[in-house]
This record gives structure tokens, sequence and C-alpha cells, in this order.
């Protein structure tokens, strides 16, 4: 059975993407990182979500990007937007994805694992520029540069099989894998059981998806929405 490292934030998207992989026979091992995000539920969720899903290993890296701020995610000063804003929103984590992949990388070489799966998406997203298909492949040319295992030949693919979905189309792709979404996690600023604010950018896509795929949204929302 192959190996691959998944990246999972305990998200819709990440769990997807960990459901898809192990349809497709890989043996995942699991990577979610604390970087000190105003969601911390989500990392319970991550792990509810790997247990579920019969992970081989689901590792927490540790991670304080509070230390920098700059995010709405990261910094508490920052209010998470409730509307739609133009550009890129105050809730993108700078280099957050990079740091991911590169962790991601990293426990990949010492497994021995040629693949590596992303749940970045360039169509119902917020416009971050680590969510393009330019983006995961100028990764994987890095990564294949960078390693020792890919320079004796074992070179590293990363897979982000959502990259050109719509949150509907992820959404029947995970009801098609009988995966349970009402293990997740996506808003930006759930409370400490989980339940989602139902405003931020995360939210509304998540909840225009299930509307869109025609199924119940098993989402929990705070009493305000």
């Amino acid at each position: 059975m192959k190996k691959a490292v998944v990246l999972l934030s305990g998200g819709l998207d990440s769990a997807t993407v960990l459901a898809i992989a192990k349809s497709q026979g890989y043996e995942c091992y699991c990577l979610s990182l604390d970087y000190h995000q105003r969601h911390v539920a989500e990392l319970k969720a991550a792990e509810r979500v790997a247990n579920s899903l019969g992970a081989a290993a689901h590792r927490t890296a540790q991670l304080d990007l509070s230390m920098f701020g700059g995010s709405a995610l990261t910094d508490n000063n920052i209010d998470v937007p409730e509307a739609p804003t133009d550009g890129i929103p105050v809730t993108y984590v700078p280099a957050r994805n990079t740091i991911m992949l590169s962790l991601a990388l990293a426990w990949a070489e010492t497994l021995g694992a040629q693949d590596i799966f992303i749940g970045v998406n360039a169509l119902d997203y917020s416009g971050y520029p680590d969510c393009r298909q330019e983006y995961v492949s100028a990764f994987q040319r890095m990564a294949n540069l960078a390693t020792k295992s890919a320079v004796e030949g074992k070179t590293i693919t990363v897979h982000a099989p959502l990259i050109d979905m719509t949150k509907a189309e992820i959404i029947k792709c995970g009801h098609a894998l009988n995966f349970d979404y009402g293990m997740t996690v996506s808003c930006y600023q759930a409370d400490s059981e989980g339940r989602a604010c139902g405003l931020c950018d995360s939210c509304r896509f998540r909840k225009e998806g299930f509307a869109n795929a025609g199924l119940q949204d098993p989402t929990h929302y705070q009493s305000r929405v």
C-alpha cells in the first residue's frame, strides 16, 4: 500500500481529500497544524475525521504564527469579516500553505512516501494566492529539487484533487464516499464547541455548497444564526 501525507485542517475540503486518498488505496498519514489560529476547534475536528477514516497516524505540528500576526485568523485585534470584501481578505494567513506543505514534505520523506495531498480549491474560495494550481505546481517542482529522495529518483507528487471543483461538487464527492460532514469545522470564528458563526466567508461558501448540492447542511451553528 502506498503511503501519503494528507494535510488535514478539520474543515470540509481537507476531510474530503482524506476520503479521496483513502478511496484510492493510500495509507494515509494526516498532518494538522496548530498555528494559534482563532478557530482552534478545527483541530478537534481533524482528530475526529482522522480517527473516523482510519488514518495510519495523525500528528499536529505546533508553530505559533500569532507571533507575526497579519491575519484575522492569528491576530485577535483584526476582526473576521462577516460580509464579502474586495481583494484578498484579511483571513489570508501569510505563507500558511507553504509552511504546511513544507512540514508535509519533511514527514513524507521520512516515511518514504512520494505523495502529498492538500485540499486547496481555486473556485469557491476567498482569493488566496496559495490556493491556485500554479502555486501547487511550483511547490512540487521545488520539492523535487530540495529533497534527497527526489534526487535519488523517488519524486514527490503534490495532489490537489479539489482544485477545479465547486463547493457543491466537493460536497457531492464526499457524500458519494459516505463521509459525514457533521464532523468537520470550517468556520473562521467557530466557538470552543465548534459551532459556526454562519457569516464569515468560509461559512458562506459552505452553506451555499450544501444548498447547491441539494443536500442537508449538517453544520452546527451558533444561536445567533
